[in-house]
């Protein structure tokens, strides 16, 4: 198993008649997919997505894969295949297009009607190739054939593309369910097809790979749905991703069977809908879903909402019911179904939308006490199926934490791939095909991009530390009126403090050691501010540390007398 090496340097120039593949996002992590393939001088991308932030990342809004890479070849980009329509796959795709508008946008017809839509509020109007599962297209040097997948989102592809250097199979993200609600399943006749034409590299989905078995099939969560609409004694209030088509079919169907009106909540929700809808993704009985206004005519038995947040999220829907914030007031009698995962990362949020929730007098039926949630991802046993029957040459697992990669790196040494045909990368790292085998050759730059607020890429690891500083251990400025020619306080400095736990008697021991510290840096002719400043700063933080073990962050302002 090729492992990654931190001593990696820049990739020399790719070998005649290979293809190289740099993952920008998506390995080491579960989001901001975005894989860059390159052959005879082009580049084709395939999904670029958007990571959500972590408590450690205060104010930021999303993350994006890092473009640095390919900013200067953006003319050389044929196409960007999205492979399906969630966040994680085409949140960037506003931001790759600031840089180049005109990219050609791959994808199926919901993909794109989601992905239109979001351009829509960018004020982009996009170049659009739609495919379906089947179609053959070419795009420069790549000839790329598109296959079905079966997904918790309508209209997944894989994308197989054929170049010079072999044929890559990437699976996008996908399961195997044999029962899915729209008939449409994995489409493994195509990749035993391609697997006898032969796949030089398998790029699969790492999400589950340390789940044993099968993924349960979404038909057996009817059950359970169809049993809240049965018995909830008011309303039912389905949190849900706002593109789980197949979840909010599910409870259209439930509701409807027990004679209730449903009514869509948050502007992300009531878009997506209304698109899947309009496409016929979406089927709703006629005279099922009503506007919100409504719903305050009709018996609270009679009543079931579907609403965003199911992560936790503190602006989505849920999360304001939960706080008392939301125009609709959670109370006794009500139920609340969250119809999602927990990812990793989120539970603390989505255990305290709970409380919140049942605080109120909600009964809460979640993922932990009910059959409410499958995984849209293949578990180890429907990896090492598709391994068997695909027969690849060298396997690069995608989209997943280390942990996952691992998992699913061992699961292809196991169905027989050689050890080291098996490439264990991380975002930036380069691995070339050329001859039949693919290693690990160098990296490229690929840091978090930070979007915060208009700004994009502002945000840097040094800001985020400070805000966590800001956070944690509060702020002090210090107000020193210095005589210029002597170097000496003119009066006493003034301390200005906010979440630093202080009285009016706490910063007096530190005024001693601002006075030695100008008088040393008097001494040794220190007159420039900036560096004065410097100095006061990291003796003041020196001597915050030794006496509360507190270590603010310190904002020294020097005035000439």
């Amino acid at each position: 198993m090729s492992h990654p090496h931190p001593e990696l340097k820049a990739a020399p120039p790719l070998p005649e008649g290979g293809l190289r593949v740099i993952a920008l996002g998506g390995l080491g992590e579960i989001g901001r997919n975005m894989t860059v393939f390159e052959h005879a001088g082009k580049l084709l991308v395939v999904d670029c997505g958007v990571l959500f932030p972590e408590e450690t990342q205060p104010g930021v809004d999303v993350i994006l894969p890092d473009f640095t890479s390919i900013r200067d070849r953006l003319d050389d980009i044929v196409a960007v295949i999205l492979t399906h329509g969630h966040e994680d796959h085409i949140g960037g795709v506003p931001y790759l297009l600031r840089e180049r508008s005109d990219i050609p946008l791959v994808g199926s017809k919901l993909t794109l009607a989601f992905l239109e839509a979001k351009l829509k509020e960018h004020g982009i109007r996009p170049r659009t190739v739609r495919v379906r599962e089947g179609d053959r297209r070419g795009f420069g040097p790549f000839d790329c054939e598109f296959v079905a997948v079966n997904h918790s989102i309508p209209d997944s592809l894989a994308v197989a593309i054929r170049t010079r250097a072999g044929m890559v199979l990437h699976t996008g993200d996908f399961k195997m369910d044999q029962f899915p609600l729209d008939d449409r399943i994995t489409d493994l006749r195509a990749f035993a097809r391609l697997g006898e034409e032969g796949v030089d590299l398998f790029l699969t989905d790492s999400t589950n790979a340390e789940v044993p078995g099968f993924t349960t099939s979404e038909r057996e969560l009817n059950p359970a749905i169809e049993q809240v609409m049965r018995t909830a004694p008011r309303r039912v209030i389905v949190s849900s991703f706002a593109s789980h088509v197949h979840r909010i079919q599910q409870v259209l169907d439930a509701a409807h069977q027990h004679g209730r009106k449903v009514a869509f909540v948050g502007r992300s929700m009531v878009r997506n809908m209304g698109i899947a809808r309009d496409l016929g993704y979406l089927k709703v009985p006629s005279g099922l879903v009503v506007s919100t206004k409504e719903l305050e005519k009709l018996p609270d038995h009679k009543i079931t909402l579907v609403c965003t947040g199911s992560q936790g999220e503190p602006m989505a829907a849920l999360s304001r019911m939960a706080n008392r914030d939301h125009m609709i007031r959670i109370g006794k009698g009500d139920t609340v179904l969250l119809a999602s995962s927990l990812i990793p990362g989120n539970e603390n949020a989505i255990y305290r939308v709970i409380n919140g929730l049942t605080r109120w007098g909600a009964h809460v039926v979640h993922k932990g006490n009910a059959k409410v949630h499958v995984s849209g991802h293949a578990s180890a046993g429907e990896l090492v199926y598709c391994y068997n029957i695909v027969k690849p040459r060298n396997v690069m697992p995608v989209h997943g934490e280390w942990r996952h990669l691992r998992a699913n790196a061992d699961l292809a040494i196991r169905t027989g791939v050689e050890p080291d045909r098996v490439v264990i990368a991380e975002d930036g790292v380069v691995v070339d095909l050329v001859d039949g085998r693919a290693s690990i050759t160098g990296k490229v730059p690929a840091g978090n991009v930070y979007v915060d607020g208009m700004e994009v890429g502002g945000a840097t690891e040094a800001s985020l530390k400070d805000r966590l500083t800001l956070a944690a251990e509060g702020v002090v400025t210090v107000v020193a009126i210095v005589d210029a020619d002597t170097g000496a306080l003119a009066e006493a400095p003034d301390f200005l403090a906010r979440g630093f736990v202080h009285d009016d008697a706490t910063f007096e021991p530190v005024i001693p050691v601002i006075e030695k510290t100008l008088a040393t840096a008097a001494e040794e002719g220190v007159g420039d501010a900036r560096q004065l400043e410097q100095l006061l700063a990291r003796a003041v933080a020196n001597w915050a540390f030794r006496t509360h073990r507190r270590k603010p962050l310190i904002i020294p302002v020097i005035i000439d007398a």
